[in-house]
């Protein structure tokens, strides 16, 4: 006979309801937050739910230790949780390995002195409510209690289904490399508690690991031979603005038929310093491939240079200029090593997205005061690059909602688009609205200084947003190339005061055919560098200029390099 002390209690669906809810609650509410924010899409929600429920399997392997087991993990992931939650409270960011790149590149005064500026009693009212309701959710914790075999076939099923899974499908039917499954899986944990601190350090280690070795290579690097400045020793500021996704096409300044640049369009007519090119590309639809070439000596023909040869920021700081890099793109990420690689090689950064996904709300004016902080450094020679996200994917995430102009409009939009895309087209010509505050706030900063240089705006590449017939195709893709993958804006501002000492008339050179892989000639030439491997034929405002085959495709497989201009005009390639 079975005494009541010895009977088990029945399952509950209300304590394994209340359970998972207690270890959701831990990376839910900010996911919630971010969602309800309009700050990011659902993703990050589903994930941190899903993965939050591996906790589930010791409850239910261990259903007598239940509080026990709930309360030691629950210590854990409130410590880490609670840091995102405050982090983003204060920042308006999710965490990631980038905030831990940043981070760990500040002193500890620093650090000291970002907590003094920031804790509140506000944070610490969230903080204390969000503590309060992981203890609430505690006290209602109950066994669940089932028979073994069920007990173990379930947490075996939330094991294989989250982890094993994934994993087998990536390998198996995706043929992905086990670093590319793994890291695949991992970037679905990240949202959930403690997944996004221990991920985020652990790929923060790899991506410094990687880009302290090509950093060590690049020092090691000779300096550009015969290194000569013909701009004479006047105090001077040259700026680089690298934009990012935006093709000329859907500017108004190239003539687009909606307003989408009306504050650049009103500097180019108003002040004559500023030079407009209509005829320059980029040679790949893809920000980390094109500035290995754009910024260094590498181009379509030579693609490795930039691992042999000095870059632009070298040059710069062999020229003695004190350089500086100022950056809204992502910083630690698989992708964006490279962008942190060139960073690192001037003597200044400034790191103003930490964001986990580029899937996430993020203004370019965050460079607007860093930027002219820099502008007032005493240096007297100063290199700047700023580097935007201008119009990347999301596109409605590029620009705050009250810039939605284009917002529901159909005039102007191609025929046949479903409402999805056509409001993917009125979101992008929003971000090129937008965009040009950005860039024309930053031409108009440094033309207030009363500077002796010129300011060079690019973009990396441009974007098809259903621009070309039969118009069903949105992004880049360099097997499938559009010409609105590679169209981009070139534009030059040059200082009265540097105009005066170095007079240039540009604007007999503004339709040449030109591609952006060949910039650091033109930026040379601009600057008055001259040394053994300038090339004036490459620069497209020397006298010497000659224009050459635009080269655009994969330059590291066989037969993949086509010419630019021989890309159909109206029509995708195979739909005529």
């Amino acid at each position: 006979m079975t005494t009541t002390a010895q009977a088990k209690p029945p399952f509950s669906w209300p304590a394994l309801a209340w359970v998972l809810i207690y270890f959701w609650y831990f990376s839910s509410v900010l996911q919630i937050i971010i969602l309800a924010s309009g700050y990011s899409g659902t993703n990050g929600l589903r994930d941190s739910l899903l993965y939050s429920s591996l906790w589930l399997i010791p409850v239910l392997l261990f259903p007598g230790k239940t509080r026990l087991i709930a309360g030691i993990i629950g210590v854990v992931l409130w410590a880490v949780s609670i840091c995102a939650l405050a982090y983003y409270v204060i920042y308006g960011q999710e965490f990631s390995q980038s905030v831990l790149f940043v981070m760990f590149e500040s002193n500890a005064g620093e650090a000291g002195e970002y907590f003094s500026q920031y804790f509140s009693m506000k944070l610490l009212l969230i903080l204390l409510a969000y503590t309060a309701g992981a203890i609430l959710l505690w006290t209602r914790l109950r066994p669940v209690t089932l028979s073994a075999p069920w007990r173990y076939g379930i947490s075996a099923l939330v094991l294989v289904g989250l982890i094993v899974y994934p994993l087998a499908c990536d390998l198996l039917i995706k043929h992905r490399t086990p670093a590319k499954a793994v890291s695949s899986l991992t970037s679905r944990m990240e949202p959930a508690a403690p997944w996004q601190m221990i991920i985020g350090y652990t790929q923060y280690r790899t991506q410094l690991n990687s880009l302290q070795g090509i950093l060590d290579k690049n020092r090691e690097l000779p300096p550009l031979a015969n290194l000569k400045d013909s701009s004479g020793d006047a105090p001077r500021t040259l700026v680089l603005v690298i934009g990012e996704s935006t093709q000329r096409g859907r500017m108004s300044l190239y003539g687009y038929s909606r307003d989408t640049t009306p504050e650049l369009k009103a500097l180019r007519d108003s002040d004559p310093n500023l030079t407009v090119f209509n005829n320059v590309v980029t040679s790949r639809p893809y920000t980390i491939e094109i500035l290995q070439q754009a910024l260094t000596f590498a181009n379509e023909q030579h693609p490795d240079l930039y691992l042999t040869k000095p870059s632009l920021m070298n040059m710069m700081k062999q020229a003695g200029y004190k350089t500086f890099w100022i950056t809204n793109q992502q910083t630690m990420t698989g992708r964006n090593t490279m962008l942190t690689v060139f960073s690192k090689q001037t003597d200044v950064q400034h790191y103003m997205n930490q964001q986990r996904t580029q899937s996430a709300r993020e203004y370019d004016t965050n460079v607007l005061a860093p930027f002219k902080a820099v502008l007032a450094d005493p240096a007297p020679k100063k290199f700047i690059i700023v580097h935007l996200l201008g119009t990347h994917l999301k596109y409605k995430f590029r620009y705050p909602e009250n810039w939605g102009k284009f917002d529901g409009q159909k005039d102007g939009v191609p025929p046949g688009l479903s409402e999805e895309q056509r409001e993917a087209y009125n979101d992008y010509d929003n971000a090129n609205l937008f965009n040009d505050h950005v860039v024309a706030t930053l031409f108009r900063d440094f033309k207030a200084t009363d500077p002796n240089g010129f300011m060079l705006y690019f973009s990396d590449h441009g974007e098809e947003v259903y621009d070309t017939p039969p118009h069903n195709i949105q992004g880049r893709n360099e097997a499938q190339p559009t010409r609105h993958m590679y169209t981009i804006p070139f534009i030059v501002w040059t200082s009265p005061a540097w105009q005066a000492a170095h007079p240039r008339d540009l604007r007999p050179d503004v339709d040449r055919k030109y591609s952006s892989a060949e910039l650091i000639h033109t930026w040379s030439d601009l600057a008055g560098l001259r040394y053994d491997d300038f090339d004036p034929t490459r620069s497209l405002v020397n006298p010497a200029f000659k224009e050459t085959t635009r080269w655009i495709g994969n330059p590291y497989k066989k037969n993949a390099l086509h010419d630019y201009d021989a890309l159909p005009h109206g029509e995708q390639p195979g739909n005529q």
